[in-house]
């Protein structure tokens, strides 16, 4: 089952990453697990990120962290807002960040880190502001393949 690639613990872990990282931004960050990925891992998060409704937020700044664990595929996606700024340069980095932890196993620290970078880039380009409402869940999301 998708929902128990990462321990209770380290969930907690990872969306408190999440939260740290939102705390600072207007951006919204979400993580999808699910086991296969079909096909290219970039399309596949595409399909995710519209269907947990990120391309909704007012600025067009949510982050969708995407896993495919038994497939060992992912993919790091930014919605336009934060992408045309940051450019494809700056997801290539924090591929390669990932891919250093997840190839020793190290998928939850990983994961945290690769969600620091993406806040802290959100941070200095979408700052928070006092009427900032928290857009997106925070939860980790999972899917079958099909399902979001």
């Amino acid at each position: 089952m998708a929902n128990q690639f990462f321990s209770e613990p380290e969930q907690q872990k990872i969306i408190s990453a999440i939260q740290n990282a939102e705390q600072q931004t207007s951006g919204e960050i979400r993580v999808h697990v699910e086991p296969d990925c079909e096909g290219e891992p970039y399309h596949r998060a595409k399909e995710v990120f519209e269907k947990l409704g990120m391309h909704a937020t007012d600025l067009k700044n949510g982050v969708l962290f995407y896993i495919a664990y038994k497939d060992k595929k992912f993919a790091v996606l930014g919605d336009k807002g934060i992408h045309e700024i940051v450019t494809q340069h700056f997801w290539d980095e924090v591929k390669e960040l990932l891919k250093a932890d997840f190839k020793n196993g190290n998928y939850c620290d990983g994961l945290c880190l690769g969600i620091k970078k993406a806040g802290e880039k959100l941070q200095a380009n979408f700052p928070y502001q006092n009427d900032d409402t928290n857009e997106l869940s925070n939860e980790i999301s999972f899917g079958g393949g099909e399902d979001a």
